[in-house]
């Protein structure tokens, strides 16, 4: 059964990644990021790393992704520039995207040859006995790492700001626009003015 999950989770993530970049639309893009987070909180949950797992749903699906989709829907995107920018870009994206699966092989490489070693660990962070994950997450997070966990929160925070200051423009009424509030708000005697002219006069405005 478990064996059965991780392919499920791991194909659908996958498969919702490739659409990420596929899909034409950015609202579809966006849902299929989202989709993709699930998958892979999914992975995380298989693994036991169900902290994790909640922080990839409560924070980038609860907020980043989200925030991502109101952004989209609230720019006017003009999708035919879209296209020709990305055809017009397309040849310098190909060429990052090989620069950077060729340094990825070169570290692999230079890692299965034994030339890097990575860290071990010395114990002092060694996870509370008897205790959750979480918990040992949390008395780690608010002990050691207090001052980079807050740090990490004022900048999330001043993101989230900017990118509300950004989307926040106030539209400005064009000429002939209706505004209803003064609709509302019109007084009888300042609507019509009743003229009676004579006969063979006429009527000054």
């Amino acid at each position: 059964m478990t064996v059965f999950a991780f392919y499920l989770f791991a194909v659908l993530m996958l498969g919702s990644a490739v659409l990420v970049i596929t899909a034409r639309n950015p609202v579809h893009s966006v849902l299929w990021l989202i989709l993709a987070f699930f998958n892979a909180a999914g992975l995380m949950v298989l693994v036991g790393a169900e902290f994790l797992a909640m922080l990839l749903v409560v924070v980038y699906v609860g907020a980043v992704a989200v925030l991502f989709l109101f952004v989209v829907m609230m720019l006017n995107i003009d999708f035919a520039e879209m296209r020709a920018g990305f055809m017009k870009n397309a040849p310098v994206g190909v060429a990052i995207a090989i620069i950077l699966l060729a340094e990825l092989v070169l570290g692999i490489g230079a890692y299965k040859a034994g030339n890097l070693s990575l860290g071990t660990p010395d114990g002092s962070a060694a996870p509370l006995v008897g205790e959750s994950n979480i918990e040992s997450i949390g008395e780690l997070l608010y002990t050691d790492y207090l001052f980079l966990f807050e740090t990490a929160g004022i900048i999330l925070l001043v993101a989230m700001i900017g990118a509300i200051v950004l989307t926040h423009r106030e539209q400005r009424a064009p000429r002939g626009h209706q505004d209803i509030s003064k609709q509302v708000n019109r007084r009888p005697q300042d609507a019509t003015e009743l003229k009676q002219p004579g006969i063979g006069q006429g009527v000054e405005l």
